[in-house]
């Protein structure tokens, strides 16, 4: 059985790319209780902290944990808790180059296989009226940075360096690298 440790629908969707036969089970999980010294080391720890908190109830499975943030400068930018951190988020964006971290968790078997996926992301410069119409979407609330590269944030997403899914939330060709070189792709 393979069970993916996130309620998010994107990486649902995304997971749906390399198998459909998997079971969503939200890890129950305090995110806040980890700190780590760089973003990417806090996602590979969000990310087995995750796959580990379902694999307590279900030992057999094989489980994939994720975790995503933003790294401008070094400092994480989460999901953001309203509309005044979103704004100031996306004014930080504004007109630079960022990052888009994604751990991975593999647990199987009681052995994690961590990876951490890496993109570069660049944004226009914003003006307040286009940070206020984004924002009126509805979007940024439940993604790490405040944006969403495949939604309405897509029109400020001037280059990028790295896997476009990613950003999004699940690496998928790593991914499905990870699950061939365990051995699990022809289960799938």
């Amino acid at each position: 059985m393979l069970i993916l440790a996130s309620s998010s629908p994107r990486r649902q969707e995304l997971l749906r790319l390399i198998t459909p036969h998997f079971t969503v089970l939200a890890a129950d999980f305090d995110e806040r209780a980890l700190s780590a010294p760089t973003p990417r080391a806090l996602v590979e720890k969000l990310a087995t902290g995750k796959a580990q908190a379902v694999a307590a109830s279900h030992p057999d499975a094989v489980i994939i944990g994720c975790d995503t943030v933003v790294d401008l400068d070094g400092a994480v930018l989460g999901k953001p808790a309203g509309p005044a951190e979103a704004k100031a988020m996306l004014r930080a964006l504004s007109g630079r180059w960022h990052y888009a971290h994604t751990g991975v968790c593999v647990l199987q078997n009681g052995t994690a296989h961590n990876f951490v996926e890496t993109t570069k992301v660049f944004f226009a410069t914003l003006t307040d009226d286009e940070i206020d119409t984004y924002l009126a979407t509805g979007e940024a609330y439940d993604k790490a940075g405040g944006y969403g590269i495949q939604g309405a944030a897509a029109k400020f997403v001037t280059h990028i360096d790295g896997c476009f899914f990613n950003v999004m939330g699940l690496p998928v060709a790593r991914l499905y690298a990870q699950l061939q070189t365990l051995g699990l792709a022809g289960q799938l």
